[in-house]
């Protein structure tokens, strides 16, 4: 790709603070997020957590080292992205983490003839084994899947998940981008469609005001979409939970975004 895919502009944000976030908005629990040694990465908020790999090379599989043994004892289960999924939505991430049952350690979909090891879910226990194997400098996650218990969800059994289906229908969440043109053409797509509730009026942000669509990747486009600019004296909520006043929160297809004014004193 040439520079760090975490770092790659997308739409007022970067790759590994829309993915970071969305991840966030699929799970119930800390994300943690693994670099290369020493890497520079874009700001972040303070509540994603940013580990160093063991050492620079050894592939996904030491990441996931990483942060397997950072959240064990701390959950049971965790989803594993890759930073360069930029259409990864919330529901996926819940559909795939709400199919690790009891009788397995892995959940991993099977999208488009290959398996997603990348884009699923495992058992923050197999922490002593990932170590293991990176330890005897067995590098590939296809042998993790070997060693221990895996269910695979097929296209099919993803989308009976009515949300996902309404959402994500091509499951786009699994989309990589390996080259340049990859990234180049992605970016080229229509930003995700939200439903915006906004003020009436460039002062009146009462209760009144106007229900549209927009399309928009972050908060702060949402918000410029329907001309407000974000401050200390907007309330922002997403699907009905308040925001902080970070303006590169993603959001995601289907998504409804309300700003009001803060009438606390």
């Amino acid at each position: 790709m040439g520079p760090a895919k975490a770092t790659l502009p997308w739409h007022g944000s970067t790759l590994v603070r829309r993915v970071a976030g969305i991840v966030a908005r699929g799970v119930e629990g800390p994300v943690v997020i693994v670099r290369s040694p020493g890497q520079t990465l874009p700001d972040l908020p303070p509540a994603f957590e940013v580990l160093d790999d063991l050492e620079e090379g050894h592939g996904p599989l030491a990441g996931l080292s990483v942060g397997l043994r950072a959240l064990d004892g701390r959950c049971e289960t965790t989803y594993v992205s890759s930073t360069d999924v930029p259409f990864l939505h919330p529901a996926f991430v819940r559909r795939v983490m709400s199919s690790l049952d009891a009788d397995s350690d892995a959940c991993v979909p099977m999208v488009r003839g290959f398996r997603q090891p990348l884009a699923a879910a495992y058992r923050t226990g197999l922490a002593p084994l990932v170590t293991s194997l990176v330890e005897k400098g067995h590098l590939r996650v296809s042998l993790l899947l070997e060693a221990c218990r895996v269910k695979e969800l097929d296209e099919k059994v993803l989308l009976d998940d009515h949300a996902l289906a309404s959402l994500d229908p091509g499951l786009d969440s699994v989309t990589n981008l390996n080259d340049p043109q990859q990234y180049d053409a992605a970016r080229a797509r229509p930003e995700p469609r939200v439903q915006v509730h906004w003020p009436d009026g460039a002062g009146a942000l009462d209760a009144g005001g106007s229900f549209t669509a927009v399309r928009a990747t972050t908060v702060a486009r949402a918000a410029r979409a329907v001309g407000l600019e974000l401050s200390r004296h907007l309330v922002v909520t997403l699907n009905g939970f308040e925001l902080g006043d970070d303006p590169e929160e993603p959001l995601a297809e289907g998504d409804v975004v309300r700003f009001r004014a803060d009438t606390k004193p």
